[in-house]
């Protein structure tokens, strides 16, 4: 039997866009023709995958459905959610389809994640596809390469042929971090594997309530054109719980599948400078890198409301000290050790530390070494070109 993919697509991705209403969805972003949906609906199309279910809201079904075509996927199922309920009652809705078989393997996959070495991930599907029980429930964890506090994680031991897992840890700090990574811990990715049937069972033994108003919700949906209209009375009844702590955390009969891949959920700037700074060389053009006094910069892509550059200061470069009406700023040191004026603050910064300008902050960047600086930027916001620039002082006696 196939696997069937429920692709979870509701998100807001306002991590990335605090002070912006409005904002495109992250999964939807175009990063220079592809978005992180569209990679999600390339993995699935190979012979391992059945027909994909997308769970999405009324807000995005346009955007489903435009990537559906791009991909030329011709077969899938949609579920529209009328209200925002978390991701419980979002993959309990995606199952309830009749087309999906009791036992039938389901894998339950994020539009936004980035995962470069799917033919892993496929691999450690089909070796635990017959580990599936009408109970148990498989989650897929990323062997870490930093200590990040942007992410959950769990720890694990082996039972006979599968990992246990016992502990969850929800975005600990950076130094518990180290002590859970050291300790053998795994970012949880937020993707499951499971059967329908397990599924069903977990919620009417720990969520009866959401079980009782999404099969409602359900049963009262409207169907047509491959898509289903969830029941708006019902589904607003349901609590709003994620699925780790309506379920996750309740059961004991949950395993990891380790997975040592590439990896990210491109969730904050700074995961989205470094993916154009490893990748610089697919959107580098020369024609896009413009000299300065103090060194040079090259603008790497042009997105919606957003611009990513990468700044390279020569020994002793000074920018202007300055501030924006437009835009904001994140910056990342990928070399060298930059002087920072941030309003009345001042400070120096390590590669891979990052610096946030808001809009309006008088800054400045110094490099007081005889080695260059580098710094990836994202600069968001509506205006995004050099003219809004205001200097205070510069020492090359630019005054525009």
């Amino acid at each position: 039997m196939k696997i069937r993919p429920v692709i979870l697509c509701g998100g807001a991705g306002t991590r990335l866009w605090p002070n912006l209403k409005n904002h495109q969805a992250k999964q939807f972003i175009d990063f220079g023709g592809w978005t992180l949906f569209g990679k999600t609906l390339e993995r699935v199309k190979g012979p391992l995958f059945d027909v994909p279910i997308i769970s999405t809201n009324i807000k995005y079904l346009k955007n489903v459905k435009k990537s559906l075509k791009k991909y030329k996927i011709s077969k899938f199922k949609i579920i529209v959610e009328p209200a925002k309920r978390n991701t419980a009652a979002a993959i309990l809705s995606s199952i309830l389809i009749k087309d999906i078989p009791y036992h039938q393997p389901i894998v339950f996959l994020s539009a936004d994640h980035l995962i470069e070495k799917a033919n892993s991930f496929n691999r450690e599907i089909k070796k635990n596809k017959n580990y599936l029980t009408n109970d148990n429930i498989f989650i897929f964890g990323i062997k870490p390469n930093l200590p990040s506090d942007q992410y959950g994680y769990f720890l694990m031991k082996k039972e006979k042929n599968l990992n246990k897992v016992y502990k969850f840890f929800e975005k600990p700090s950076q130094k518990k971090a180290k002590l859970i990574i050291n300790k053998g811990g795994h970012w949880n990715s937020g993707m499951f594997f499971s059967r329908k049937d397990s599924i069903i069972n977990n919620f009417k033994k720990y969520q009866k309530k959401i079980y009782r108003y999404t099969l409602l919700a359900f049963s009262r949906s409207k169907y047509r054109n491959n898509t289903c209209y969830l029941n708006r009375n019902a589904f607003e009844k349901n609590p709003s719980k994620s699925f780790d702590y309506a379920i996750l955390e309740k059961t004991k009969k949950i395993n990891g599948i380790k997975l040592n891949i590439l990896w990210s959920d491109l969730g904050s700037w700074k995961e989205i400078l470094l993916y154009f700074k490893k990748n610089k060389m697919k959107y580098f053009n020369k024609k896009n890198t413009f000299f300065r006094p103090w060194g040079s910069y090259t603008n790497l892509y042009y997105g919606n409301k957003f611009l990513i550059k990468e700044i390279n200061i020569k020994p002793k470069g000074i920018l202007s000290l300055q501030k924006h009406f437009h835009r904001s700023e994140h910056w990342v040191v990928t070399q060298g050790k930059p002087k920072i004026t941030l309003s009345k603050k001042f400070f120096s910064k390590k590669p891979y530390e990052t610096i946030f300008i808001p809009l309006g902050a008088i800054h400045r960047i110094q490099n007081p070494s005889e080695k260059p600086v580098k710094i990836m930027e994202a600069q968001l916001g509506s205006i995004l070109k050099e003219t809004d620039i205001v200097r205070y002082e510069d020492v090359y006696g630019r005054t525009i």
